[in-house]
């Protein structure tokens, strides 16, 4: 550090500038660096939970395309007015009440939802609970328009 202040101070007495030579100060320059980056692992046991299941009870009304229940394997199945999404969410597709039932199912293999859960269980009984939908009666006052 001395020998630098020694090779300003003849630097500057050799050239005659205005800069006082007994007044020259060093100056430090911090440079941009990297700072250390934390861990980009998913920590174990610290995920929000995704609450699937029931959504909608039995004997509740609902409007159309309101979800009745959300899985991650086929807990549930579709029955009368009740759509299926892709990732397994059974979702009402006519206003109406939310009727529950066990049922007997036969498993159809061309799917592939079914082949992930039933596969090797073709041959023994399986009961599931089946989510239907009963729509509201329509209005019995029909207009006659023509006849036949």
């Amino acid at each position: 550090m001395t020998l630098l202040t020694q090779f300003f101070n003849c630097s500057l007495k050799k050239t005659n500038s205005l800069v006082n030579s007994t007044a020259t100060n060093l100056v430090c320059v911090r440079y941009a660096s990297k700072k250390a980056g934390g861990s980009t692992h998913n920590s174990p046991g610290n995920r929000k939970p995704k609450h699937r299941g029931w959504r909608v009870q039995d004997g509740h009304y609902v409007q159309e395309s309101t979800m009745l229940a959300t899985q991650l394997r086929l807990r549930f199945h579709p029955g009368l007015y009740v759509g299926f999404g892709k990732n397994g969410t059974l979702y009402a597709l006519e206003k109406g009440k939310v009727v529950v039932t066990c049922e007997k199912i036969k498993p159809n293999m061309s799917r592939s939802w079914v082949k992930m859960n039933y596969a090797g269980r073709e041959s023994s009984v399986i009961y599931k609970k089946y989510f239907n939908v009963i729509p509201e009666p329509q209005h019995n006052k029909f207009v006659l328009v023509d006849t036949l």
